[in-house]
């Protein structure tokens, strides 16, 4: 199959090359964004600006719902919907430039490895969470500031509210657990870091879990966007479009019900592994305050009340774990402390809520 086919059967046609002055002004810009905003990754600018400039880009017809930018892995190349402006076409630029620099193929040309996705003989595992990932790092590198979304019934805090809300507010709290660099420096280089550490840190099945969940609810979005654009079309109407309405409107609980699952399991594996090792107070002072924080990073619904109520149960354990460790060097405590007692009365309101609101 040809390359001309290969993108038509993604619904891309290709209208003609971009200039070389856009080309050149583009991989600049990009380049510059990178270097600045990644300084540990120790990259060259003019290397960089090298690399990007020799990219082949082109202008193309490409189907709304999809993405202004798509580089082509291929044939190395780079692909653009017409009628953006330079400043637009530079903005969706960078998600796919970091693509480029992500890929790893075999002496054939074969992709082997795109960042976080491994493509095997048999499956391609990952794809989400390195689309994720690279959208939070197109964001940072563009500089965007963290917004409150909702998407499905879902308000989540993220970087990025037009592309990938969903999966990169995922990413972002994998990237607490992880640390950041150790995302950043695998997704551009395709290193085990990061998905190793995750493994480490909340166990390899809860992981692989995560990251199959991704994949999910990736796929599900996809569909959601290509049953919409029957929905849009000019012969769909009446039963045709009521049964359509309803299959998206499945879509949208699938996403929801997987994302909160997908959570769920982020922070009781990782939070849960952890307790296990606590050993000091200083330890749990740490574990209380890494656990506070986490808060700033979940998605809530209406009557959403899961991690209020883990967070609840673990401060009453933690209150529990201070006393044991203080019994062990001869200190006097006192047993049912007001702490305990505290978390206690918020865990009863949060439950006679919950139950009220059913």
């Amino acid at each position: 199959m040809s390359i001309e086919s290969d993108l038509k059967k993604d619904g891309i046609t290709v209208i003609g090359k971009l200039d070389t002055l856009s080309v050149n002004t583009i991989s600049r810009d990009i380049a510059e964004m990178l270097y600045k905003a990644f300084p540990n990754q120790n990259f060259i600018f003019q290397n960089l600006f090298i690399a990007l400039s020799r990219i082949p880009m082109y202008i193309a017809d490409i189907p709304d719902g999809f993405a202004e930018a798509t580089y082509f892995y291929k044939n190395s190349s780079m692909y653009f919907k017409q009628g953006l402006s330079l400043e637009e076409l530079e903005k969706f630029a960078v998600h796919e430039f970091i693509h480029y620099l992500q890929e790893i193929k075999d002496k054939k040309g074969h992709l082997l490895r795109l960042g976080l996705c491994d493509f095997g003989d048999l499956k391609v595992t990952g794809m989400a969470l390195n689309e994720g990932a690279v959208q939070c790092m197109a964001a940072k590198a563009l500089n965007s500031e963290e917004e409150i979304v909702k998407y499905y019934g879902i308000s989540l805090p993220t970087t990025s509210p037009s592309y990938y809300p969903i999966l990169c507010n995922l990413v972002e709290q994998l990237a607490y657990i992880a640390g950041k660099e150790t995302l950043y420096e695998s997704t551009f280089y395709g290193s085990a870091t990061f998905k190793e550490t995750l493994a480490n840190l909340c166990g390899l099945n809860n992981f692989l879990k995560i990251e199959n969940n991704m994949d999910k609810i990736m796929n599900v979005e996809e569909k959601a966007i290509k049953l919409n654009n029957k929905l849009l079309s000019d012969d769909c109407e009446g039963m045709k479009a009521q049964k359509i309405a309803k299959k998206i409107e499945d879509c949208k609980k699938r996403i929801k019900d997987v994302y909160f699952e997908t959570q769920k399991l982020i922070f009781t594996s990782y939070f849960n592994t952890q307790f296990s090792k606590i050993l000091t107070t200083a330890d749990i002072d740490e574990y209380r305050l890494r656990l506070y924080n986490y808060k700033n990073y979940i998605g809530i619904s209406e009557n959403y009340s899961d991690f209020d109520e883990f967070y609840i149960n673990k401060m009453m354990d933690l209150d529990n774990k201070y006393e044991k460790i203080i019994n062990n060097t001869n200190l006097t405590v006192v047993n049912n402390s007001k702490i305990a007692r505290f978390f206690r009365k918020i865990k009863a309101i949060l439950s006679a809520n919950v139950e009220l609101s059913k």
